[in-house]
């Protein structure tokens, strides 16, 4: 990534990031301090804080902000975040923001109704379109499989392009202080198709660990994940991701990474291992088997 402020970089006052300790926003905002980007950070825990869910706080956040990524949790298909994120925008647009980039969801109706909400802003605007995170397997919802050396999840041969979130936050770094990335959209995905029986043995490669895939029937996972104490919430996502989104819909590639950076989009063996080097599974966890 080239340094902050030559030719071609613009410096905005400061930078709202939404979800900010998040996957994405953590990255983001790390490497915005990194340019020295003034840098504000959404979230219930920040000062002052966000919270989807109580408008009254986003007056404060919205202050002195120029530019602002949008990252909805969980995800843009859950109920509620059309009209959240149409408010957001609408207010961030009467404060004086000039440059929005959502994160949105590859597949998912409901998430390009939010991106038609930011389209239509009449500011700045780059939506980063993403497939599934590969660190949903050391920062998510099955890091605790892998860690159990058993990827208990439903019956699938349909592959994903799993993408790395380090390039998810390059991408929206770049949309956040370069020119040239409004009205783009990045479809961003992984350079190469993979099942979970695949994905297991990257993970057991990297980690030098047995790692198996297991197919369980829907039902069955999305009970075995309440009885885990997965919140309900979590659960419903998880349930239209794999019933609606996992579908073949998205097992294609796309070139967003490559439009956006001028790079190839990092591989998941290398995701993999670095998690690994980290001491992301470290550790080793029953495996709860969901009831069939």
């Amino acid at each position: 990534m080239k340094p902050f402020g030559r030719e071609g970089w613009e410096s905005p006052a400061r930078v709202l990031v939404l979800g900010g300790t998040g996957k994405t926003g953590r990255r983001i905002v790390s490497r915005l301090r990194d340019l020295g980007v003034p840098v504000r950070v959404g979230s219930r825990d920040a000062m002052p804080p966000f919270d989807w869910h109580d408008a009254t706080g986003w007056e404060a956040c919205l202050e002195d902000v120029d530019h602002a990524y949008i990252a909805y949790a969980p995800d843009l298909a859950m109920p509620g975040a059309l009209d959240a994120v149409g408010a957001f925008v609408d207010r961030a647009v009467q404060r004086g923001v000039r440059r929005l980039v959502l994160l949105s969801g590859r597949g998912e109706p409901e998430a390009e109704a939010c991106e038609q909400i930011v389209r239509r802003s009449g500011v700045e605007w780059t939506v980063v379109r993403a497939s599934w995170f590969s660190q949903n397997f050391s920062e998510g919802a099955f890091t605790e499989m892998v860690q159990a050396g058993l990827l208990l999840l439903p019956s699938s041969d349909v592959p994903e392009p799993f993408v790395d979130a380090e390039d998810i936050a390059d991408v929206a770094v770049a949309a956040l202080t370069e020119p040239g990335h409004a009205g783009e959209v990045y479809e961003v995905t992984g350079p190469r198709l993979l099942t979970f029986r695949e994905v297991a043995r990257e993970l057991a490669e990297a980690t030098g660990r047995e790692i198996r895939f297991v197919g369980v029937p829907h039902d069955a996972f999305l009970e075995g994940a309440r009885k885990s104490g997965v919140p309900e919430e979590t659960v419903r996502l998880l349930d239209y991701l794999f019933a609606t989104v996992l579908d073949g819909r998205n097992a294609h590639l796309t070139d967003g990474v490559q439009r956006a950076l001028g790079r190839a989009p990092r591989d998941f063996a290398t995701f993999a291992r670095e998690a690994a080097a980290t001491g992301a599974w470290d550790g080793v966890l029953p495996a709860a088997i969901p009831s069939r």
